[in-house]
């Protein structure tokens, strides 16, 4: 062999087997992101013909682990101690560090929220490894190189970058919330919970977890069923009350375009696209949006999109199931005061939006 194929050539990674995602909990309470990666991870196993493999960590969280098995997981490894309650990054990477050593994984997925990008990207460093950043799309390649595909938008969303890891295992990446679908949940599965211990105790972790402030009032676009989302076509933040009034009769939150928010209209909390939150609502209302891709690219899964927009050549309605060219400050308001004569005003609309919050 030339110096130059020993340079290019593969190692040898035939010990590591298996798709791994990380089930990121807060409260005993799963992330969606973790069982839509579980769906997407067991396309990616069914074509590696593996097994696709779970990891739950936190305190009293063995419902999760077999919630795990009834989202797709065939062997999920559970690690419940005291020490585990609240997320610390040392005790967390030690867990997976110890796991990824010991079950030898040939891919690792998390959801790329501030849990899971500051987990995965401790791990990278100390294996050392590669990572993939905010992903929108997985894919395999078959044996022999069993490479996995991560992309994800770049050069301003112009262009997808597919990146591979050629020389080390695992294959790690993070993926946006609402990007991947998961499988319908299944009771009936069956699956092996592999019970790990914990390898730090108390004494030995720097940090402690005082207290966990949840700020009031804030809006959780990532678990919302029903979106009601603006852009530069409202002219200003007085406009959003507007909106807000038509989320309330739907239950369903705000959402906003990045221009929207650039201008200081609202909060970037409510930013929906590339630079922002990917959501997957049941229902996505695009009104005075345009249709940028760096916009579209965080809800184009929106099971169903109505857009309102003046302008009828507007981007946004190649992707609407429904678009209304018009007058948004006159149409918006009468679709809140049908919505409210069909629904009735009261607190159940509200109540709804703030459960999602």
């Amino acid at each position: 062999m030339s110096e130059r194929d020993k340079d290019t050539a593969m190692p040898d990674w035939s010990a590591y087997r298996g798709v791994l995602i990380f089930v990121e909990q807060r409260g005993g309470r799963a992330k969606s992101v973790s069982w839509q990666l579980l769906g997407e991870g067991k396309k990616l196993a069914d074509k590696l013909e593996v097994p696709l493999k779970a990891v739950v960590i936190g305190h009293d969280v063995e419902r999760l682990a077999q919630e795990a098995v009834c989202y797709g997981a065939d062997t999920v490894y559970l690690c419940d101690a005291p020490e585990l309650k609240e997320y610390r990054t040392r005790p967390y990477s030690r867990v997976m560090l110890r796991l990824i050593e010991d079950a030898k994984p040939e891919i690792v997925l998390f959801g790329a929220t501030a849990t899971g990008r500051d987990l995965a990207g401790a791990i990278a460093t100390h294996l050392p490894t590669g990572l993939t950043a905010d992903t929108t799309e997985l894919d395999v390649e078959p044996h022999p190189s069993r490479l996995l595909l991560a992309s994800r938008p770049a050069f301003s969303e112009k262009m997808m970058a597919t990146i591979l890891c050629k020389q080390y295992r695992p294959q790690m990446a993070t993926a946006r919330a609402g990007v991947f679908q998961a499988l319908p949940r299944d009771a009936s599965r069956q699956g092996e919970i592999v019970r790990i211990e914990c390898p730090l105790k108390e004494e030995d972790i720097a940090t402690q977890v005082l207290d966990f402030l949840e700020e009031a009032g804030g809006v959780n676009l990532e678990e919302a069923e029903i979106i009601v989302a603006g852009g530069r076509g409202l002219g200003g933040p007085e406009a959003f009350r507007m909106l807000e009034a038509l989320a309330d009769a739907l239950g369903g939150v705000v959402g906003a375009s990045r221009a929207a928010v650039d201008a200081g209209w609202i909060k970037h909390e409510h930013q929906v696209g590339q630079t922002g939150q990917t959501v997957r609502p049941k229902l996505y209302f695009a009104i005075g949006i345009s249709g940028a891709v760096q916009h579209t690219v965080g809800m184009s899964n929106a099971e169903t999109i109505v857009a309102i927009n003046r302008d009828e050549n507007a981007p946004i309605f190649r992707i609407a199931h429904y678009g209304i060219v018009g007058d948004l400050f006159k149409i918006v308001p009468a679709i809140t005061e049908q919505v409210k004569a069909r629904r009735g005003v009261g607190g159940i609309a509200r109540a709804k939006a703030s459960e999602t919050a």
